[in-house]
This record gives C-alpha cells, sequence and structure tokens, in this order.
C-alpha cells in the first residue's frame, strides 16, 4: 500500500529512495518534509515522490482516494483502517479504487482531552508539508501532459477525510491557496467525503475557510450523526477552551443555505452505533458484520463509481440512512 506522510522517521530527514522507513514513534511533531512510501508485508521502504506518482499512475485501479485519518490515530491504527477499506472497495470491483493513506503525526498516550489538543495543534502544523505534496502532484500531472512520450494521468482523485482529518484537509487547501498559488485552489477532486468532521458546522459556509474544500471538489458529501461519542468528546475539550461550537460530524452543516451547491448531507444517526459500538464514530466501512460492507460505505461506493450522490435525482441534497 502506498501512502504519505509528515511524520519523522527514525534516522535522517534526507529523502533516501529505497531506504527503510520506520517511523519515530518518540517524535510527534509534524515534519517540514513529506515522504512518500510504500508499506510491505516486512515493513516500510520510501519510494520517492516520482516513483510514487508514476506507480498511482500505472496502477490498474482507475481511482484514486485519498484516505486523511482521524486524531489519536498512529500509523498501525491508520493501516488497519485502510487495509480494511481497500478490501471493501476490492471486493465491490477489484480495479476501482486504490485506497492512499495521508499519515499525519498523532498521540494517543496522554489522555482524550490534552491529546486532543496536541492533536489539533498538529493538524493545523501539517498544512504546510501536505500542501507541498499537492503542489508537487499537480506540477508532475501538468509536466506529463507536456511529454508525447509521457502518458498523462487521467485517474480521477477523490478524497476522504475523517474526524480531525477534516480540520487537516481544510488547513492544507488555506496554506496551498496562500503560498502556492494565484487563482484560487484547483478543481482535482471528484468527490470529496467528510466524515465524522470535527470542524466547526459553519466551516463549509461560503464565507467560511472549508469554502476551499467545496472549490476543489465537483461533490462534497457530510456524513453525520448526532450521537457520536467521540465528536462529543471533542465538544467537551472544545467547550473546556472557550470555544463553543456545534461540531460539522455531529449537525452537518449549520445551515445548507449557506453552503455551495455542490454540497450534500448524509444523516448516519440510525446506524452509526450499530457499525461502530459504543462510539459510533467510524460508521463509513464495515457494516453489523466487520469485512461485510456497511449501508455508508455503499453510499461512498455509489458515488465513486458514478460521480453522482443521488443520481436518481440530481436536485435532491440529503439522505438519511437506514438499515
Amino acid at each position: 500500500m502506498l501512502f504519505i506522510t509528515n511524520r519523522f522517521p527514525k534516522g535522517s530527514i534526507q529523502s533516501e529512495v529505497g531506504r527503510k522507513f520506520e517511523f519515530d514513534m518518540d517524535n510527534n511533531a509534524p515534519s517540514n518534509s513529506v515522504f512518500f512510501c510504500q508499506k510491505q508485508s516486512d515493513g516500510s521502504i520510501e519510494v520517492g515522490g516520482i516513483n510514487f506518482l508514476t506507480e498511482l499512475r500505472n496502477s490498474e485501479y482507475r481511482q484514486i482516494l485519498l484516505y486523511i485519518h482521524g486524531f489519536s490515530n498512529l500509523p498501525d491504527d491508520v493501516f488497519e483502517a485502510a487495509f480494511e477499506f481497500q478490501n471493501l472497495c476490492n471486493t465491490k470491483n477489484h480495479n476501482e479504487v486504490l485506497v492512499v493513506p495521508v499519515i499525519w503525526p498523532c498521540d494517543n498516550d496522554m489522555g482524550i482531552v490534552k491529546d486532543y489538543w496536541d492533536d489539533q495543534k498538529s493538524a493545523d502544523s501539517s498544512a504546510l508539508s501536505l500542501s507541498r505534496a499537492l503542489s508537487k502532484f499537480l506540477e508532475w500531472r501538468n509536466s506529463n501532459m507536456n511529454l508525447p512520450e509521457t502518458d498523462p494521468c487521467f485517474k480521477r482523485i477523490n478524497v476522504l477525510a475523517h474526524s480531525m482529518g477534516n480540520r487537516v484537509l481544510r488547513e492544507t487547501l488555506c496554506a496551498w491557496d496562500k503560498y502556492d498559488l494565484a487563482d484560487g485552489v484547483p478543481f482535482i477532486f471528484r468527490n470529496t467525503f467528510l466524515i465524522a468532521a470535527d470542524i466547526e458546522n459553519e466551516s463549509i459556509h461560503r464565507t467560511e475557510r472549508g469554502k476551499l474544500i467545496c472549490d476543489a471538489s465537483r461533490n462534497v458529501i457530510v456524513y453525520y450523526a448526532s450521537d457520536d461519542l467521540a465528536l462529543r468528546s471533542s465538544k467537551a475539550a472544545n467547550l473546556k477552551n472557550k470555544i463553543a461550537s456545534r461540531r460539522l460530524g455531529h449537525s452537518g452543516p449549520e445551515n445548507m443555505d449557506l453552503t455551495p451547491k455542490n454540497v450534500y448531507i448524509v444523516d448516519c444517526d440510525e446506524i452509526n452505533n450499530i457499525y461502530d459500538f459504543p462510539k459510533g464514530h467510524s460508521y463509513f466501512r464495515s457494516g453489523k458484520i466487520k469485512g461485510e460492507p456497511g449501508l455508508v460505505f455503499e453510499h461512498i461506493f455509489s458515488c465513486l463509481q458514478t460521480g453522482r450522490v443521488f443520481p436518481e435525482d440530481e436536485v435532491r441534497r440529503s439522505l438519511i440512512v437506514r438499515e
């Protein structure tokens, strides 16, 4: 499995194609560098940016799904979730979707509230290095289009952000827009899935920072559940620091009339705790039985295949998921 990370490796931070890549688990600071790697059965190796992008282009998969994990996830947790999602995709259609985890530095050993604030700072600090990865991809894709001897990369790119991964995505696009782009973010993502999003519920209004997520995407689909216990802890942590705002993953957007027209909402309140008991937070992969797709995954995969959120009704913008 290919992956991108801005976690520090053991040893030198100087990139070296082919070297064994081991995460420095004692260092949870975000690196200013970004590393392009591959997870193998006996560990991970660094493959380098050009080799990484070339392998994506040459893969048999029709689409790419960037998976940005939530807070308090160590690399092994991220790989476990990504492999589960990949296996579910392969079961539906073996050559349709290639899952590529984006691993940013989290901590999970200091208690949830302190841990939460450390991870929130890390999410913000990861924006510069991860925006550099987007710039590298855009530059590589455009250069390949101008080389007649090289096949350009026409694969569709999608992104799935879970929990605090939504904050990473938002801040990455803001940093990319501020430091690297002249005319706003490019239209780069076919589908952007915001699942149990741990950002303020007004974040994707037209006047807010998260609007760039909508600008960069054909479809933006928000999955939320009011009884998501992990987001209740998030809300408590924010209230402790005098930040009073509902989370997007709890209620959906504050006001749908203020969101761009390419935003859709999916209410998962009736199944989230059935799929992920007792927290009701990671309900987007398997259903009642691990390894078998749940209804949220089925909807995600339908969007990936068709490029439409509600193909039977093009003006529809909301759905309630029921067993």
